[in-house]
């Protein structure tokens, strides 16, 4: 398995910092493994049923949520990191396609899931350093962005903190639970650059 390298190559304070694989969180960093994907799924199923924060309505099963795996690698734009405390897995990370048209490649959309025991640690904000120093690194990004259904303090808080900025909200975009949700949508600029201007 291919270790991290979380020192981001940029002059820019908030991207500049290096995140440790083990902080005071107690958990390590590591590119996810096919093993790890019914843990990833158990936790990603408790946001689909539970809460807003996805607007997906079905859980899923390992099964169903491989091709979606298969879609990640340890290098290029398309990363899925997982947190692991004790050998067990906490949390996962990951970037994918901002959009399917060619001109949206220098794009990506980022993800943070934790397991909701294991919230309020700083694992989230590892995590999502550390993937955000991955994609630093990536030659040809430019952008990566999130999107937050509201309200939901910590992630816009998590988010701002990492250096996002948010861009815009769309109004009642999602419905789910019986009502409609907001999305605000953050930007943040990436080291990779792609093109001159």
């Amino acid at each position: 398995m291919k270790p991290l390298n979380l020192t981001a190559k940029s002059t820019d304070d908030r991207k500049s910092a290096h995140f440790d694989r083990e902080p005071r969180s107690g958990a390590a960093v590591r590119p996810a493994a096919l093993a790890d994907l019914p843990r990833i799924v158990e936790i990603y199923n408790h946001y689909i049923e539970n809460t807003p924060v996805s607007f997906e309505t079905e859980p899923h099963d390992a099964e169903q949520r491989r091709m979606w795996f298969e879609g990640f690698a340890d290098s290029g734009p398309y990363r899925l990191l997982v947190a692991e405390v004790d050998v067990s897995v906490t949390g996962f990370a990951c970037s994918a396609r901002f959009n399917p048209r060619a001109a949206y490649s220098t794009s990506v959309e980022t993800s943070v899931y934790l397991d909701p025991a294991c919230t309020g640690r700083g694992i989230g904000t590892q995590l999502y350093s550390a993937l955000l120093a991955e994609l630093d690194q990536e030659p040809g990004l430019h952008r990566a962005y999130g999107g937050v259904s509201l309200p939901n303090p910590a992630s816009t808080a998590l988010h701002e903190r990492l250096g996002f900025r948010h861009v815009g909200t769309f109004r009642e975009v999602g419905y789910k639970f019986d009502r409609y949700w907001d999305v605000a949508r953050y930007e943040r600029e990436l080291a990779g650059g792609a093109h001159d201007k």
